[in-house]
């Protein structure tokens, strides 16, 4: 599998530039963080969530950190659980499992930013399989993400 359609479309349209950047197979962040010689705290991760309603968003939070639920909550005025790795699945059909692109508004999801993520020189994220990260601008990354929330939706690992 290479790049998402979806995600290379949505790049396309928003005359983004970017690299693409091969690594060998991975399955966790800090994994691709490691194989790909890039920060942990530069790729942007997607996490899936969804609330009582059953709609779904999408947080977008540094690769080396965990998702604040608490604080997703708040910004979004309703609480929000992790997605079901199934429902995940359905909503991104040209990915690989767990190989999420952390771009929502490309798949009609409500998307929450880390402002960790504001100020990097470079973004880094998955492609949508398990053997590519997308390096972009960090003064692109918010073409990717038109009307997402901004705010403060993480903490480090420990």
């Amino acid at each position: 599998m290479s790049m998402a359609r979806t995600l290379e479309t949505w790049l396309r349209e928003r005359g983004v530039d970017y690299d693409l950047i091969p690594h060998p197979r991975t399955l966790s962040s800090r994994e691709t963080a490691d194989a790909a010689h890039v920060p942990p705290d530069h790729i942007a991760k997607a996490v899936i969530v969804r609330d009582a309603a059953g709609k779904f968003a999408m947080a977008v939070i540094p690769g080396d950190s965990w998702l604040r639920l608490h604080a997703l909550g708040e910004a979004g005025g309703r609480e929000f659980v992790l997605a079901a790795e199934a429902d995940v699945d359905a909503l991104f059909p040209d990915c690989e499992p767990g190989a999420i692109p952390p771009i929502g508004p490309a798949y009609g999801l409500e998307t929450y930013v880390d402002e960790a993520l504001r100020s990097l020189a470079n973004v880094f994220f998955e492609a949508g399989d398990h053997l590519e990260l997308v390096r972009v601008d960090g003064e692109d990354f918010p073409k990717l993400v038109p009307d997402a929330h901004w705010g403060h939706f993480s903490h480090e690992e420990r």
